[in-house]
This record gives C-alpha cells, structure tokens and sequence, in this order.
C-alpha cells in the first residue's frame, strides 16, 4: 500500500509563514539584523518561496508592516473621525491622543495572533534606523500623520508648526524607545504601578505625560538664565571643558591638514 502523500502547505499559510517568521527576527533585532537564511529557517521554506511570494527582503519587511500597522492605522483613523464628527470644535488633545493610542492598546490586549508582542512590534517599526523600514512609514502612512498632525494643531493653537513637530517627535520617540526594548507586560506594571491594565488607567496615565509634553510653555529668558547660573556654577563649568576644547583643537588640526 503506498505511502500517503505529505501534506503541503497552501500558498496562502506559506506566504503566513514567511510573514510569521519575518516579522519574529524583526521584533528581536530589527531589520538590518536579519537575513533571508534566518527566514527561511524560522520559516522552514526555501529561498525560491520567498522570492515567489515577495521578491526581496524589502518588499518582505514592507508587507510585515502593513501586515500590522493598515489595520491599525485605519482603527485610528475611524476613532479620530468620530470624535471630530461629535464634538467638532470641542476636540481636545486628549481625544486626539486616545485615537492614536486607544486601538494599539486594544489589540494588544485582544486575542489575535502575536497580540502579545504587538506593542514591541510597534516600538521596533517606529525606531528602527533602517531607510527601509524609515521611507515605507514615512510614505505609506504620510496621510494618517498629516491628518493627527491636523487635529493637533486645532486642538493645540498657540504651539507653533515647528515646535508642534519636534514635541510630538520627542515624545513619540521616548514612548517608541521604551516599547522597543521589549517585555511591555513589565513596562505597564511599572507604568500603572500595578493598579491594572484596564484601558482608561494605561491611556490616563499616557496622557498625562504627553499632554505635559504638548502643552509646556516654552522658556522665557529668567529660565534660560537660570540654567546659564547653574551650569556656569564654580566648578561645574571647568568639568569636561578641558576634553571638549582637546576635542576641538584635533578637529581643527585635521581639517587644516
């Protein structure tokens, strides 16, 4: 009696495969780190399946990408219409910031694949230094920033464009940083102090250090005085001048050579 033939893989669940494994090295040690070997391996198919389905390891992290952050970012987009459909000029920073952050929270804390690690995902994709990774968000998604940078500026009037950009890009980069480093179940333990994980406490506690972030008035001269008092105290200001100016002096003898 002949042997029952193997069972193979769909097209569609190899494609997944490849998706699953590609989008595991990512999480653990970002793009460049990667290699269509690891893939392949993690992913038990030949290198043929990859090129088949995706054709370069660029157009494979592309679709890692989207894979996670279109059904994400369309989540954001509807909650941030609802809000400015039913309070219109009553829309505060804070309802901006819950549509931004409320549905990452969600799927997190959702059932779907990989839910737990979606917040790690979301910190490497938003700091990996790859151009890959840095031109596909910053192209693909230029509409979803361009409409949240709108609600912000509406609902922040007096922040100038410039600041508003470097604020946001300040505080998206340190909450980034942080999700990238991994184990996100510690971080919101640490971050709720153990009160829970319901979705009002996280977002509550997020909004307050953002909308600090946003809403700080900018320094005035007494400030910016007193910082100067302080680092030009008696012994502060000869700390590391000696290394700095040796710093500057070979620079300007290299660049004079």
């Amino acid at each position: 009696m002949a042997a029952p033939a193997p069972n193979r893989l769909s097209p569609a669940d190899t494609k997944t495969r490849i998706l699953d494994a590609a989008e595991t090295l990512f999480v653990s040690g970002g793009f460049e780190s990667m290699s269509m070997r690891q893939i392949t391996s993690a992913a038990a198919v030949n290198l043929a399946a990859v090129n088949y389905h995706f054709g370069s390891k660029d157009a494979l992290i592309h679709a890692v990408l989207a894979r996670q952050l279109d059904p994400l970012n369309e989540q954001r987009l509807a909650m941030l219409d609802t809000f400015e459909a039913a309070l219109g000029d009553k829309l505060t920073c804070e309802h901006v910031l819950v549509a931004l952050f409320l549905p990452a929270v969600r799927i997190f804390r959702s059932d779907v694949p990989f839910a737990d690690r979606y917040l790690h995902f979301l910190g490497r994709s938003y700091t990996d230094p790859s151009p890959v990774v840095r031109d596909f968000i910053n192209t693909h998604y230029i509409q979803i920033l361009g409409r949240f940078f709108s609600a912000f500026q509406r609902t922040l009037p007096d922040l100038h464009r410039h600041d508003l950009g470097f604020r946001l890009n300040f505080a998206m980069g340190a909450l980034s940083s942080i999700l990238a480093a991994g184990n996100t179940q510690r971080v919101i333990r640490e971050f709720t102090q153990d009160s829970g994980d319901n979705e009002a406490l996280i977002l509550s506690r997020l909004a307050s250090l953002m909308v600090a972030a946003l809403k700080a008035p900018l320094p005035g001269p007494d400030q910016t005085n007193l910082f100067d008092a302080i680092v030009n105290l008696p012994g502060v200001a000869a700390v590391g001048a000696t290394s700095a100016g040796t710093a500057k002096l070979a620079l300007s003898e290299v660049s004079s050579a």
